[in-house]
């Protein structure tokens, strides 16, 4: 059988996994107090926040803070803070929300098994449009950087729960690598160097789904896919990612919301709304929660995508084009839209989201979906830095 999946070579902290490991640096991107708090109880520990830059700190000259971010990567291996795990998977149990575990392998990926173009028939599919001004901030961190550290995470549509599942009937045969609470109340999780036979028993596995799919496509980027797209543009041959079975019960798909700032909300919505033909009540009709200051009017407007959020997204992109005043984020929870959204001149959008189930039969149909449609579970959810290794 052909291998679509490699083992790696991890490097993990010696101690004090709980300072070390940190949030996906794309979450929390209007919320500077929560990487404050970050920071602070981090405090001298050898931590991935050094060692990341969080979205949060973007400018437009980003090289001061990457030197020290390269100059720290190397402290780090000059100073031995990692132990090395060798050749191997590293299984995961990731509680989140509600006491759920979710259900991962860590390994790697061939770079040139992955396409982010829309319509790509690549073996790893991006879900959602890449940004391409995203990249290159990225490139300029990653070019000279010692360390990989990924928040990459891959579904696997796997009914049958042949891949994944049949390792935690196994924990007890393998060498735990680490156990641990995450900070800011982000549940608890365990990590497992996996034997030399489950290597081959989960190759051989997603071998065969590959091999029972129509168009051979295996894996869908469920988060991190301009990670993806900038380790490829920098020449990178393999790219660290954790796979998870697109049917974990655990899993669950959120909308990503947008909320705008800069903007006259009244006068945007009507725009919105006349742009669509005015207000549409049809069976068909997509609505929208619009949150500004005290009000939450709900509008109703006529399809242009498949999606609530295509209807949206396509039309924001019209018009923000000229209207460098006016800035959007991307926001996970509706409490975290309502509070922002207090703000003078911010209007939140909050809208019905899709189901898990459409993603790959979406992807197979459509290329993929507008930028940030979904996210895989709450902000405290979202995959932590643990895991490292040598960037190659």
């Amino acid at each position: 059988m052909n291998t679509y999946f490699y083992p790696c070579d991890f490097l993990l902290p010696k101690s004090d996994f709980r300072k070390w490991s940190v949030v996906a640096c794309d979450q929390y991107t209007s919320e500077p107090d929560y990487w404050k708090n970050v920071e602070e109880f981090v405090g001298n520990a050898p931590s991935a926040l050094n060692i990341i830059l969080p979205e949060v700190y973007l400018q437009k000259d980003n090289s001061e803070r990457i030197a020290k971010i390269n100059a720290k990567m190397n402290e780090y291996i000059e100073n031995n803070v990692f132990e090395k795990v060798d050749d191997t998977f590293i299984y995961v149990e990731r509680e989140v929300s509600g006491g759920k575990i979710r259900k991962g392998i860590v390994g790697l990926i061939k770079l040139s098994d992955y396409s982010y173009e829309k319509g790509a028939k690549t073996l790893v599919r991006a879900t959602e449009a890449t940004v391409l001004e995203r990249i290159p901030p990225r490139v300029e961190i990653r070019k000279d950087a010692a360390l990989e550290l990924p928040h990459v995470m891959l579904l696997i549509d796997d009914k049958d729960n042949s891949v994944i599942e049949p390792l935690s009937s196994k924990i007890d045969n393998f060498n735990k690598v680490y156990d641990f609470d995450l900070m800011q109340n982000s549940g608890h999780i365990k990590g497992f160097a996996v034997d030399k036979v489950t290597v081959s028993q989960v190759q051989n596995a997603l071998s065969s789904l590959v091999e029972n799919s129509e168009d051979k496509f295996l894996f869908a980027v469920g988060d991190g896919n301009h990670s993806l797209a900038t380790a490829k543009e920098c020449k990178s041959e393999y790219a660290m990612v954790e796979i998870v079975n697109i049917h974990d019960y655990s899993l669950e798909f959120e909308p990503i919301y947008r909320v705008l700032f800069g903007v006259d909300p009244e006068q945007l919505l009507n725009d919105f709304v006349a742009q669509h033909g005015g207000e549409y009540n049809g069976k068909d009709a997509q609505k929208f929660t619009c949150v500004y200051g005290e009000n939450e009017p709900v509008i109703s407007v006529k399809p242009t995508g498949k999606l609530a959020v295509a209807t949206l997204q396509t039309w924001l992109d019209n018009y923000l084009k000229d209207k460098e005043q006016v800035k959007i984020d991307y926001i996970h929870g509706e409490d975290v839209v309502y509070s922002l959204s207090k703000q003078p001149d911010t209007l939140g959008f909050i809208f019905e989201g899709m189901q898990k189930s459409e993603l790959f039969d979406a992807i197979k149909q459509d290329g993929s979906l507008p930028r940030k449609t979904f996210s895989m579970g709450n902000a405290c959810d979202k995959r932590f830095y643990i895991e490292a290794r040598f960037n190659k």
